[in-house]
C-alpha cells in the first residue's frame, strides 16, 4: 500500500538555526512559517521539526521539561497552529521531534520520583542502589561521557540517564509511563500534526536484570566513553518491539500518520525496527550512507545490503545528514556533495534532506570558548562537536545572512556572502537549483518512487544502478574523468539532468567528466 511519504521528500529544520524572527540571534517558529514558500519551492513534502518543547536547555530541546507546551524561545502555542495551519495550507505535512526515553530532571515527573523513594512516580525513572562496596550500579556509561548513573544523596539511590544527568531516564517497562507518554502523542495527533520521528527509540528498553556490559576489544582512549563496552545490555532489547508496536498502535487509532525511528545500529538489526508484521516504526531511520565510505564498491555494496535485509513490505528511507553528524559537504567536499544529493535522491525509498545542505553548507569555524554542545564539552578532545552541523540557515548577502538581526547563536560559514539561498536561487548551476531540478524529477517519474532498484556494473570510479523500467543512475565519485560504458542493449539513452549543468544534456558523453551524475531515460533493444 502507497502512503503520502512513499512519494514524499523530507525536510529537517533544527528550529534554533532556521530563521530568527525576534532579534534574539535564535531561531523560532515564527521564522519557520516566514520561510515556508523555501520549503515548498524546494520541492519536499514534509517538515520535521527537532524539538520545540518546554526545556532548560541543557541538551538544546532534548531534555523535555513539559510535552505538551511550546517552549517560549521559540514561541508559544499560538505560533505553532498558525505554522502548522500554513504548512498544511502549503500542501506539505508537519512532523515534530518525540523524546520518549528521557526527560528533564526539571520536568514535575522526576522532580516528585526524586522526593522520596516511596512516592509513586519513584519507578517512573529508573533508580537503583549503589553496587556492593559502593559506586554505581554497573559499568554503563553516558553517551556524553563519563558513569551514567547519577547518586541522589537525598534518597542514597543512583538514577541512570543515557545522556546528561540533566536527562533521567525513564522507565518504559512502567505500564503508566507508556500511558502517559501515549497521551502526549494523542495531544500533538488531535491537533492535526502528521507524525513524528521518535528520538533514541532502541534506548527506550534496558535489561531487566542490568548487567554489565562487555568489554569492548577495539576501544582506544581516543574514542568516547561510551565506547569502552559494546552496549549488549543497555539499549536493543528484544522487549523494546512491544513498546514500539504500542506506539504504533497509537499512531494507526488517526489516519495516515508517520512513525519514524532514530536508531544507531547494523543493517541486519536495523531492519527488525520493522516490528513482526511491519507493526513496528513506518520508518527506521537509515544512517548507513552517513558512516559508509564514499567510494563505488563500498556504496554500492551497502545499498546492495540494505534493499536484501527489508522484510516484505518495508519501505526503504535514505539519510545524508542531521543534527548530530557533520554535514555531507563538510565529509566529502562541495563538488562531491553535489552527487550524493543525486544518490538521495534516486534511490528507492524516503530521502530525507537537513537543512542547508540544499545550498552546500559546510563546516565552521570556531573556538573551544563558542562551543555550546555539552557532549564536545565533556569529552574535549574526542573530535565530534554538533555544534558545527547546526549552524545557521544563510538566507542572503545581508548581515547575519538574513537569519537574524543579530548576531547569530553559532558561526555563519566563512563563505557565506556567496553561499546563501537568495544568490543560489539566481544561479541556474547552484546546489539549490539542482535540489529543486532533482526534487522535480521525482515528482514526474514514477520510478524514482516505485521503480525497483538494481545496481549495474560499468566502471571502477562509477556507481550505477537502474530504477524501474525506465530510468538509470550514473555517479562519478572521483574528480577525474570516467570512461562510460553503457550496456549494449540499451538502443535508446537520454539524459535528463546533469549534476553538474543542472539541465537535460543533448546527447549521452562517453566521458563521464569528474564529479558528474547523470539521471538517463532509458529504452531496450527488444
Amino acid at each position: 500500500m502507497s502512503r503520502w511519504w512513499h512519494e514524499a521528500a523530507l525536510y529537517q529544520i533544527y528550529p534554533r538555526s532556521f530563521q530568527d524572527s525576534d532579534r534574539d540571534g535564535i531561531g523560532d517558529l515564527e521564522g519557520i512559517r516566514r520561510r515556508l514558500d523555501h520549503i515548498a519551492d524546494l520541492g519536499v513534502g514534509a517538515v520535521w521539526l527537532s524539538p520545540i518543547f518546554c526545556s532548560p536547555m541543557a541538551d538544546f530541546g532534548y531534555d523535555v521539561s513539559d510535552y505538551r507546551d511550546i517552549d517560549p524561545l521559540f514561541g508559544d502555542m499560538a505560533a505553532f497552529d498558525q505554522l502548522l495551519e500554513e504548512t498544511h495550507a502549503r500542501g506539505l505535512k508537519l512532523l515534530l521531534d518525540f523524546v520518549p526515553n528521557h526527560s528533564s530532571d526539571q520536568h514535575r515527573w522526576f522532580k516528585e520520583s526524586r522526593s522520596s523513594r516511596d512516592n509513586p512516580r519513584r519507578d517512573w525513572y529508573i533508580w537503583q542502589d549503589p553496587a556492593p562496596g559502593g559506586g554505581p550500579p554497573n559499568n554503563w556509561m553516558s553517551n556524553f561521557g563519563g558513569s551514567a548513573w547519577t547518586l541522589d544523596e537525598k534518597t542514597g539511590q543512583y538514577y541512570y540517564h543515557a545522556f546528561l544527568a540533566a536527562q533521567p531516564d525513564l522507565n518504559w517497562r512502567n505500564p503508566e509511563v507508556r500511558k502517559a507518554m501515549h497521551d502526549v502523542l494523542r495531544f500533538w495527533l488531535d491537533k492535526g500534526v502528521d507524525g513524528f520521528r521518535v528520538d533514541v527509540i532502541w534506548h527506550l528498553i534496558k535489561d531487566a536484570q542490568l548487567r554489565d556490559n562487555p568489554p569492548n576489544p577495539a576501544y582506544s582512549p581516543d574514542r568516547p566513553d561510551i565506547e569502552r563496552s559494546l552496549q549488549v545490555y543497555s539499549a536493543d532489547q528484544p522487549e523494546v518491539h512491544d513498546v514500539i508496536a504500542e506506539l504504533r498502535e497509537v499512531i494507526d487509532s488517526y489516519p495516515d500518520r508517520l512513525l519514524i525511528g532514530e536508531i544507531y545500529l547494523p543493517i541486519d538489526r536495523l531492519v527488525s525496527y520493522y516490528g513482526r508484521n511491519n507493526r513496528g516504526v513506518h520508518l527506521p531511520f537509515n544512517f548507513q550512507l552517513i558512516q559508509c565510505p564514499w567510494h563505488p564498491k563500498a556504496l554500492g555494496d551497502l545499498i546492495d545490503e540494505y534493499e536484501n535485509a527489508l522484510p516484505e513490505g518495508g519501505w526503504p528511507n535514505w539519510v545524508l545528514s542531521n543534527h548530530d553528524q557533520p554535514r555531507i559537504a563538510a565529509r566529502i567536499g562541495e563538488d562531491q556533495a553535489r552527487v550524493a544529493a543525486m544518490l538521495l535522491l534516486t534511490l528507492r525509498g524516503t530521502p530525507t534532506l537537513y537543512y542547508g545542505d540544499e545550498i552546500g553548507i559546510a563546516d565552521i569555524d570556531m573556538s573551544d570558548v563558542q562551543v555550546h554542545d555539552p557532549a564536545a564539552i565533556n569529552e574535549p578532545g574526542i573530535n565530534f562537536n554538533r555544534d558545527r552541523s547546526r549552524s545557521p540557515m544563510q538566507w542572503s548577502s545581508e548581515e547575519f545572512a538574513g537569519f537574524s538581526q543579530s548576531k547569530p547563536w553559532l558561526p555563519l560559514t566563512h563563505d557565506w556572502h556567496e553561499r546563501n539561498a537568495k544568490a543560489q536561487r539566481n544561479e541556474p548551476t547552484s546546489m539549490l537549483m539542482l535540489h529543486q531540478a532533482l526534487l522535480h524529477l521525482r515528482s514526474i517519474e514514477p520510478d524514482l518512487v516505485t521503480g525497483e532498484y538494481r545496481r549495474l556494473d560499468i566502471g571502477q570510479d562509477v556507481l550505477a544502478f537502474r530504477r524501474g523500467e525506465s530510468l538509470a543512475v550514473v555517479l562519478n565519485l572521483s574528480a577525474n574523468p570516467a570512461p562510460l560504458a553503457l550496456p549494449t542493449h540499451w538502443q535508446e539513452v537520454q539524459v535528463l539532468l546533469s549534476a553538474l549543468s543542472v539541465r537535460p544534456l543533448e546527447s549521452v558523453p562517453e566521458v563521464l567528466d569528474g564529479n558528474e551524475g547523470l539521471v538517463l531515460r532509458i529504452k531496450e533493444a527488444r
